[in-house]
């Protein structure tokens, strides 16, 4: 089993494309890509930990739905667009706000929002968090996981140690 980060997806938000200069030529082309790229990067028996704004301008059916297709035990952090009916999707293995875990040795701090300083940080504990778009200059052992900034797919943790860099969203290019 594999563990995932992501933040940000946005299915079902046209306005995502504009505001974040996103690459597809309709919101179906984003949902479609986002969707495969998920699961090409994620195994049924993985596990995903989703930071947030999941879904916006979606039925609750159609996002269980989505959920469901998507590879992985699924657990999110709720973020500002995440609304009741986002939160009460059966397919969360869970829901909640703020999370701590430790994976290969490496403590984390999960929420939507990026902190200024965060438990452990002393410690060498990281900062995983979406909401930013690639827009914020990270502090260190703060990581962006938003698909904007990852090609837009869910990410390992030894992806997100991985030295690399940094380029503007626009010019990543999804696989599809």
């Amino acid at each position: 089993m594999t563990v995932h980060f992501t933040s940000d997806t946005h299915f079902g938000h046209g306005g995502a494309r504009g505001r974040f200069r996103r690459p597809f030529e309709s919101t179906a082309a984003m949902d479609a890509a986002m969707e495969a790229n998920w699961n090409a990067a994620v195994a049924p028996d993985d596990e995903v930990w989703h930071l947030g704004d999941f879904a916006l301008h979606m039925k609750p059916d159609a996002m269980a739905a989505l959920l469901d297709r998507l590879n992985g035990t699924k657990h999110l952090i709720a973020g500002n667009n995440d609304g009741p009916a986002t939160l009460a999707l059966p397919g969360w293995a869970s829901v909640q706000h703020y999370a701590e875990l430790t994976l290969d040795g490496v403590e984390l701090v999960l929420c939507h929002y990026a902190f200024r300083t965060w438990n452990g940080m002393h410690r060498k504990a990281l900062n995983l968090h979406g909401h930013s778009h690639g827009q914020l200059k990270p502090q260190p052992r703060q990581i962006d996981v938003g698909v904007d900034v990852w090609s837009f797919r869910p990410v390992t943790l030894a992806e997100l140690m991985t030295p690399r860099p940094r380029r503007k969203a626009a010019a990543l290019t999804p696989s599809a």
